[in-house]
């Protein structure tokens, strides 16, 4: 006979009891699995099973892993590029914290040993594992052409040399404590990969505090002892009896201030050279100011105009006896001042072809400053960041030092990083001028168009002789 086929019937709800509801709370290692009854009536019920994974044999394997990764790192940190240790240090130190978070939750036991290795102490023999960093570093790097010297203080390892030399006076005055070499790398290590007191403390072998302390003493004493590395003004900078190129670079600030302004920015005024060598710098002006007040409160406004320090050499002569006066290249709203030279405004059909060329070269020479600026930016990390209001003070010493520092490794033969000016980030557009276009600028402006013309011309003729040769 054919089975009778049972009926799908809902699974009746028990009615709690004092023993099902007494029940204890599970622990970690306990797995949870409860049925849940479908309230449409479907054939089969759904069964959803929760598993909390024992957690603390897992957080002890991930601190053996953490202690392991800082015993290599401490005995391999010599040969990590700067930027990977900065990287696995950051890790280590955020993984430590939440694990330690973790165990407070739990209320599991603290690990024995720490997760993370004690300071080292700040004097202690060269021979010894737990020297300091840069003690350690110094003895492995045997010849002079070890690239990590470039690598961790953006020179070779003569010339950090003969800057610590060129520093040794001061900064042994400065710093009686601290060895000028370990207070010069402290400051440069830092300048170059932006990391923090505490980080550079445990790899120069002292306090934090100490560390804040010798960086901005080295900084005081660069500003100080190299600022004969600015000047030293040249001609015929990309243009006939051209003194240099003048523009400004903008710092941001985190926490906007009143004196700031609401964009929180620094802006710093530079001349520089073809080389992308700083001729003169000017730093700290909040961004409520414009370019042109920048230039007028600046001390190369003052040798110009008051002392006539600068631009007083000879005229140079260009054609049918026309000469010019020794200038300087700016961008337009600079244009009312009549030792700066500025681009003929309007594009294409508006402008002749020889003001056309001379903007070509115009837009070049202004690359100088672009050029300047980014390989400072990309040299010394620390002033990629945006700076908070209560450390601002500081940070025209931090600029000016970057500054020098760039002249320095050029006079000395350094490699400098490759700046593409397309990648650099423009600077906003400014108002054109508060005053009246110089008729003096204007005129050296049309004496160099045509002379630049005249001088295309000819090379033409030139090459075109040559080529029926």
């Amino acid at each position: 006979m054919a089975a009778t086929p049972k009926r799908n019937t809902p699974t009746k709800r028990r009615t709690p009891t004092a023993a099902t509801k007494k029940r204890k709370t599970p622990s970690l290692s306990t797995t949870i699995t409860t049925t849940t009854t479908p309230t449409d009536h479907h054939t089969h019920p759904h069964r959803i099973n929760y598993r909390v994974t024992t957690l603390p044999p897992l957080i002890s394997d991930v601190t053996t892993a953490i202690s392991a990764a800082n015993t290599f790192l401490q005995t391999h940190d010599t040969l990590l590029l700067p930027s990977l240790t900065l990287s696995l240090h950051s890790s280590l130190s955020s993984t430590s914290a939440a694990l330690s978070h973790l165990r407070s939750l739990l209320s599991l036991p603290s690990p024995s040993p720490p997760p993370l290795p004690p300071l080292p102490p700040p004097q202690v023999s060269l021979s010894s594992p737990s020297s300091p960093w840069f003690e350690r570093f110094v003895l492995s790097s045997i010849t002079d052409s070890d690239p990590r010297w470039a690598q961790t203080f953006r020179m070779s390892k003569p010339t950090f040399s003969l800057l610590s030399s060129t520093l040794s006076h001061s900064l042994s005055s400065a710093l009686p404590d601290i060895p000028p070499h370990f207070a010069l790398g402290c400051a440069l290590y830092r300048l170059a990969h932006s990391a923090s007191f505490s980080f550079i403390g445990r790899r120069f072998g002292f306090s934090s505090k100490d560390a804040c302390r010798a960086f901005y003493t080295v900084c005081k004493v660069i500003c100080a002892d190299l600022g004969g590395y600015f000047g030293n003004f040249i001609n015929d900078i990309l243009m006939l009896n051209c003194c240099g190129v003048l523009g400004f670079e903008k710092f941001g600030i985190e926490e906007n201030g009143e004196v700031l302004g609401e964009d929180g920015f620094l802006i710093v005024q530079a001349l520089v050279d073809s080389d992308g060598r700083f001729l003169d710098v000017s730093t700290g002006w909040p961004s409520i100011f414009s370019p042109v007040s920048v230039l007028r409160q600046s001390r190369l406004y003052s040798a110009v105009e008051e002392s006539k320090e600068l631009l007083n050499g000879p005229e140079v002569e260009l054609f049918d006896g026309h000469s010019v006066p020794q200038y300087i290249l700016g961008e337009s709203w600079y244009r009312s001042l009549p030792w700066v030279v500025t681009p003929f405004v309007g594009t294409g059909e508006g402008l002749s072809s020889s003001e056309m060329k001379f903007n070509e070269v115009h837009r070049r020479g202004m690359g100088f400053v672009k050029v300047a600026f980014g390989r400072v930016r990309a040299n010394w990390q620390l002033l990629n960041r945006r700076w908070k209001d209560e450390f601002v003070e500081f940070l025209p010493f931090i600029i000016t030092t970057a500054c020098l520092l760039n002249n320095f490794l050029l006079k000395h033969g350094e490699m400098l990083p490759d700046v593409d000016v397309g990648s650099v980030e423009e600077v906003e557009e400014m108002s054109v001028s508060d005053g009246e276009a110089s008729e003096s600028a204007a005129k050296i402006r049309d004496l160099l168009a045509l002379h630049l013309n005249q001088s295309t011309s000819t090379l033409k003729d030139v090459m075109r002789s040559i080529n029926k040769q």
